[in-house]
């Protein structure tokens, strides 16, 4: 397949923010794509070359991408540098300064999408100390048979700078409407994705086989499932009200959510938002192997820091120390772990998601072998208030943060967030007190001793309706010298000239991020706003929802997809609820 149908495709989304529009062209694309390609079509789309568990990155600087560029169209390094200073975007930078070319190439070689492909993953493989030297041949071959348009959108990929504002659920929706005519077989393809997270998986195969193939797709060992997410609670009654008589309540603990995929010695360990793990965790690969009673199993656990001496739980930014690239076995030593195994996914070869809760929570017992190092969550089944609450009181005092409230009759659903699973956390009991998850979508510079760091950021919910990131607040305050330091190194790379069309912000921000950090806050209450975009008009006609004091409380949730941060529906509840309890006041 030619690259510039690609190209030219990527040049119509960006130029739109409207997802109907990106649908429509993601749709003209996939009917004219060859199905053997069709799976490379959908990584490159995403800015990847395979599925993020696979760990597989580009690592292309800008300065290579420079050099590669001036030994391509012989022009000078400085003059790309100037262009790229004027026009913000390298990229683009390079399709300007290649219609200036000043070296004939006398043979011309196809460029196709196979080609590009194929080409950038023999980059993202090399190392070792002649690797740099290769990656700019590889990339200046590239060069110099692509078109400016061509170029340009290959140096966006290898930079990771392609910004199309298309999410997954754009794609499967234009998948959905590609082969099989109507958008709503898309849960069909959801499924498929949740229980596979490989988006060019699904498309080979729904272009190959249809949706009898996409119905038959089954959980894969070592590809991690989508985890199942829950909905908040604000209190004991509001539990009982949505969970029935009778459910399991355990521990929510304060720590790194890790699913395990283990067959043998062979062990593979995936975060939340689905990134290899293994490197933080050499205790675990070590220690788990001998705990486990089955040829193969996937299970989900807490790791958890412990204070080594008492055997309490520690807070997550202990955790976080381990998230280093030097010195890990240093770490490990500094801060003990214990995981804490809550759910089984697969068994013995087959599938255990179809199953209730109570029948996972046997089978779990039965096939993992408890010790000081692997322990299952403490659980409770519970009945009513009173031992709600006294199940409450033990979780917080082990140090946790409250507990999950788990229907024991559902099967586990992968990916999705629903009411079979609840979250009930203390401070949620508090009418000015909730925290929620939100991404951070825009900053403002810094002044004062915030100098040369972003000293206000601008926040946003996930609305998952429309697949957007709605503004919700702004927040300067609860950051330290060191978290601004370290906010700063993290979404620095992120920063984007141009909005990204996900995000949905009539307030302008200094500097526009990729919404990719999540970060929690609490705050005093929520409030109607003619700004924010949060559940806009759902209260009020022309009003959205925003967070009034709002406080960062120094948690970066760098384990969270963006996409499992707090979403409208959460924000329109929690408003919702603290309405009814000033009334309740007002009455007494």
């Amino acid at each position: 397949m030619e690259f510039s149908i690609l190209a030219e495709s990527f040049n119509k989304m960006e130029a739109t923010r409207k997802r109907l529009e990106l649908t429509q062209f993601l749709v003209e694309l996939f009917e004219k794509t060859p199905h053997d390609v069709i799976s490379k079509i959908v990584y490159l789309i995403q800015g990847k070359l395979r599925p993020d568990f696979e760990g597989i990155e580009l690592g292309v600087a800008e300065k290579l991408a420079i050099r590669a560029i001036s030994k391509s169209s012989g022009i000078p390094i400085k003059k790309i540098e100037d262009e790229y200073r004027k026009s913000g975007d390298l990229g683009h930078a390079s399709s300007i300064i290649l219609e200036q070319k000043t070296q004939t190439t006398f043979l011309v070689e196809d460029i196709t999408v196979e080609r590009v492909y194929e080409t950038l993953f023999k980059i993202a493989k090399l190392g070792g100390s002649r690797s740099q030297d290769m990656k700019m041949k590889y990339i200046s071959s590239l060069l110099n048979d692509a078109t400016p348009l061509e170029a340009s959108f290959i140096l966006k990929i290898l930079l990771g700078t392609l910004r199309l504002g298309i999410a997954e659920n754009t794609v499967m929706d234009a998948l959905a409407i590609a082969f099989s005519g109507t958008k709503e077989n898309r849960k069909k393809l959801q499924y498929a994705y949740n229980v596979s997270s490989d988006l060019g998986k699904v498309a080979e195969t729904i272009a190959t086989k249809g949706l009898d193939g996409i119905e038959k797709f089954e959980i894969i060992l070592f590809n991690p499932i989508r985890p199942m997410l829950a909905d908040r609670v604000k209190s004991e009654g509001e539990a009982i009200e949505k969970m029935g008589d009778e459910f399991a309540a355990e521990y929510k603990l304060d720590g790194e959510r890790v699913q395990l995929h283990i067959e043998g010695d062979k062990v593979a360990l995936f975060s939340r938002s689905l990134e290899n793990i293994e490197s933080y965790y050499p205790d675990i690969i070590e220690k788990i192997p001998k705990n486990i009673q089955a040829d193969n199993i996937i299970l989900e656990a807490e790791a958890v820091a412990i204070n080594e001496n008492t055997g309490e739980f520690l807070p997550f930014q202990e955790l976080m120390h381990r998230r280093r690239k030097y010195k890990i076995e240093k770490a490990v030593t500094e801060y003990p772990i214990t995981v804490n195994f809550f759910d089984i996914l697969y068994c013995n070869g087959k599938s255990c998601v179809e199953l209730s809760y109570k029948e996972r929570r046997e089978k779990l017992e039965k096939h993992v072998k408890q010790d000081e190092f692997a322990k299952y969550i403490p659980m409770s089944i519970v009945k009513n208030e009173n031992e709600i609450e006294d199940f409450m009181e033990n979780s917080i005092n082990a140090g946790s943060e409250g507990l999950m409230l788990k229907m024991l009759d559902k099967p586990y659903q992968a990916g999705s967030r629903g009411s079979h699973w609840l979250k009930l956390k203390r401070e949620y009991r508090n009418e000015l007190g909730d925290s929620l998850d939100l991404v951070v979508i825009g900053g403002f510079f810094g002044k004062g001793r915030r100098t040369g760091n972003y000293g206000t950021l601008l926040l946003a919910t996930y609305d998952e309706d429309e697949d957007t990131f709605p503004s919700i607040c702004k927040v300067g305050t609860g950051f330290s010298d060191e978290s601004l330091d370290q906010l700063y190194q993290i979404l620095h790379p992120k920063v984007s000239i141009k909005k990204n069309p996900r995000i949905i912000s009539e307030m302008e921000a200094d500097v526009w991020f990729e919404p990719e950090l999540v970060i929690e806050i609490v705050a005093s209450e929520i409030t109607l706003s003619p700004i924010h975009k949060a559940a806009k008009d759902v209260i009020r006609k022309d009003a959205g929802l925003a967070l009034r004091f709002p406080k960062f409380t120094g948690k970066i949730r760098v384990e969270k997809a963006v996409e499992d941060a707090s979403t409208n529906e959460e924000v329109i509840t929690l408003y919702k609820g603290q309405k009814k309890i000033a009334h309740e006041k007002n009455l007494m």
